[in-house]
């Protein structure tokens, strides 16, 4: 047992935690229909059900999951499980149909017409009273986690925002504050919202679908699951005191100790590559980066406009096109970034504290 519990925590690892999560979710992307089935989407909750039955058994792992803030976390776990399981498998569904010349599940149900009072009303009704009746016993069950009064003097470790803000919390280990809490979650919120108007194609709209809208529902996805639920999982499951990364099983300790040996863009440019010292100007110390950008934001966006993206272009107008690709490289350099900090330890790609911009 314990031989099993240091080969998980072992195991964990940001990049681990992170890469598997991108593993994952390109396997659902590219092979929907088999990721659907239900015995093997069966066998993943299963999995995850039995090592949540697993975990329960270690007192540490019991303590941090049991906890009256971190419960609803994993109920949220299953619960988006679930439902992007569900959308996903009336998706192929109808993908099937529509390719064998059949009609939508969501055209086939319309034909079948009933009044909203008294059938809809009457099922919302008693689905409200379920509800009710769920957070009467909940709030019974699971005590309010109050703790003392504020004592400026006392803060706790680790200090965690709440849940809502912890993938923001984890963005700063890797962004300045300005990006990680400012302009990320904007472009994340903003770019989510605009999907559907930037790719508005009115043929696929009022049913399921993944085929026709195969990279809209992949981006929003990814900016769901990958760059929000999972940063939202590893910090409340896995950072401890001094923010600090911990396995499952691992006991948080104000002592654990981890080195910064974190170096800027230009550092490894003109000091490890060039060995000569940094630049005086900022503007010529900071090149490397701004050339950097330059390549990601511009030069690669325009080879993709003349080929591989060449059909959408023409699809969906110079102006969206534009638009789609900023918001999608924003939301892509969010866990590049976090994969140059792992691999390299790359601190900034752009460091000018002579303005306070770090990028």
């Amino acid at each position: 047992m314990d031989a099993i519990k240091e080969a998980i925590n072992s195991f964990c690892s940001p990049v681990a935690i992170f890469t598997t999560a991108i593993f994952m979710f390109a396997l659902f992307m590219a092979f929907p229909k088999q990721m659907t089935n239900k015995w093997v989407a069966g066998a993943i909750g299963l999995g995850v059900v039995g090592f949540f039955i697993f975990g329960m058994q270690d007192a540490h792992f019991k303590d941090i999951v049991g906890k009256a803030d971190n419960l609803p976390i994993v109920g949220m776990i299953f619960i988006f499980g679930y439902f992007t399981w569900f959308a996903m498998k009336k998706a192929v569904e109808n993908d099937e149909r529509i390719a064998a010349g059949q009609p939508t599940w969501e055209k086939t149900e319309s034909e079948e017409k009933v009044l909203v009072f008294p059938y809809l009303i009457y099922i919302e009704f008693v689905i409200a009273l379920l509800y009710a009746a769920a957070l009467v016993y909940w709030a019974i069950l699971v005590q309010a986690p109050l703790e003392d009064p504020a004592n400026p003097t006392l803060s706790p470790n680790p200090s965690k925002a709440p849940w809502y803000f912890l993938g923001l919390q984890e963005m700063l280990v890797y962004f300045d504050p300005w990006l990680a809490g400012v302009l990320f979650p904007t472009v994340i919120i903003v770019g989510l919202c605009a999907i559907p108007y930037i790719d508005n194609d009115p043929k696929t709209s009022g049913y399921y679908c993944f085929k026709q809208r195969r990279w809209a529902i992949t981006a929003f996805m990814f900016g769901f699951w990958i760059l929000w639920l999972v940063l939202i999982m590893v910090g409340t499951f896995l950072r401890g005191p001094n923010w600090n990364f911990f396995g499952p099983f691992e006991v948080w300790t104000a002592h654990k100790v981890v080195p910064l040996i974190n170096v800027n863009l230009s550092e490894f440019f003109y000091i490890k590559w060039l060995g000569i010292a940094l630049p005086q100007n900022w503007f010529i110390r900071e090149l490397p980066g701004f050339a950097a950008l330059f390549i990601y934001f511009i030069l690669i966006p325009k080879a993709l406009e003349r080929t591989v993206f060449k059909k959408l272009y023409e699809r969906i107008g110079a102006a969206r096109y534009h638009i789609l690709i900023a918001l999608t490289f924003m939301m892509i350099a969010l866990p590049l970034k976090m994969y140059f900090r792992w691999a390299f330890n790359l601190k900034y790609i752009i460091a000018i504290p002579e303005f306070f911009f770090n990028i």
